[in-house]
């Protein structure tokens, strides 16, 4: 029986607490923190957790003993630290998107579970849905044949208020915009699917928030051996219509889930009917699949919780998030200098050092407000 403890009780932790709740039989819920005087024990209160502890701070909790694995829910500047805090105490670690704010952090985290033999994992909780799992298995079983080019649309929208929390709209301590803190689960999926592009470039802009330091939005175009890939990252998209197109040889599939195939006529130009053989054993192949028994955060946790039974690495992993990392790093780089940017960036790389980002990234706007509690 796993003892969790979770750092950091604004919205984002209940969707962790509901995760652990969903696994009673492995773990129990034996600590809360936030550096909030009372918080933690308000969040304890509203999820009628009997018995667990509350603490104002969070290295307290980790020294305490009373946790064996902690989830850390926490503005992305504080990760780094007390990621490795726990890790260092024997504690096993989740942390929340994104990994860190620099390569730099992400491979001091790395090093502390390689020295401490814990588990680190960091919440890629759309792996753990069934459309997306189902992309997954339509790319790797080959069917599409070579890919060709691919469309990410990660399309959010949210209002000047969203910037007044203290942390948000900063690149000290949200460490970017929307390209870090809201695409970066879109990154993650393209890394999911295809690996590693070899080169970046980008373009990035404040379209609509003049109360924010940080971009509002962010194109990106990825270099994948033959093939081209372009993420739009937004929080400016009426709609919020994310989307994932996916053109190969043969075939595309997308999500929201749909597959189209062309055939050639001698001339070149697509045969009326298209494909329907190409297209039919794709279909045969998504309805084989058995579905997810548990999704989002909670099928991340689940992985988890037997990855820490098991002794093998989660599903995602510390080099999966510092993977991310690595592609925003890339993303702003490129937009900060009008260049374009090789994969993988050297330690020798000024943006791989923490600091660096923050001292060369515009500053759009200047943030306006500074809420320690969201508005309801």
């Amino acid at each position: 029986m796993l003892r969790i403890g979770i750092i950091g009780t604004g919205g984002i932790a209940d969707a962790h607490i509901e995760g652990y709740l969903a696994f009673p039989a492995e773990c129990e819920i034996t600590a809360l923190a936030d550096v909030v005087p009372g918080k933690a024990a308000q969040k304890a209160d509203a999820f009628a957790l009997a018995g667990v502890a509350a603490f104002d701070d969070p290295l307290a909790m980790i020294s305490s003993g009373l946790v064996d694995l902690v989830s850390i829910a926490t503005p992305p500047s504080t990760h780094a630290a007390l990621a490795i805090a726990a890790l260092d105490a024997g504690v096993h670690a989740l942390v929340e998107k994104p990994m860190a704010p620099s390569l730099e952090e992400c491979d001091a985290m790395l090093a502390a579970q390689e020295r401490s033999g814990r588990v680190l994992s960091v919440v890629a909780q759309n792996r753990f849905r069934d459309d997306l799992a189902t992309l997954k298995e339509v790319v790797d079983s080959g069917l599409l044949g070579s890919i060709s080019h691919v469309r990410v649309d990660s399309a959010w929208w949210r209002g000047l208020p969203y910037y007044d929390l203290w942390w948000r709209g900063t690149w000290e301590k949200e460490g970017g915009g929307c390209t870090l803190n809201h695409a970066i689960h879109h990154i993650d999926l393209l890394l999911w699917l295809l690996g590693s592009p070899t080169e970046i470039t980008a373009m990035l802009a404040n379209a609509q928030h003049d109360n924010a330091e940080v971009e509002d939005l962010s194109v990106a175009v990825f270099r994948y051996d033959r093939g081209l890939a372009q993420l739009t990252s937004s929080v400016v998209h009426h709609g919020q219509e994310q989307a994932i197109v996916i053109q190969g040889a043969n075939a595309r599939v997308s999500q929201p889930f749909s597959v189209v195939a062309e055939r050639t006529r001698p001339d070149g130009f697509p045969e009326e009917g298209g494909a329907p053989d190409v297209v039919a054993r794709i279909h045969e192949l998504v309805a084989s699949r058995t579905p997810l028994a548990h999704l989002g955060h909670e099928g991340q946790i689940g992985d988890l919780l037997n990855a820490i039974r098991d002794g093998r690495p989660p599903i995602a992993g510390g080099q999966d998030g510092r993977n991310a990392v690595e592609v925003v790093t890339a993303i702003y780089k490129a937009g900060f200098e009008r260049q374009f940017v090789s994969l993988p960036i050297a330690a020798s790389d000024p943006y791989y050092r923490a600091g660096q980002l923050v001292a060369n990234a515009p500053h759009f706007f200047e943030k306006t407000a500074s809420l320690v509690e969201a508005a309801s």
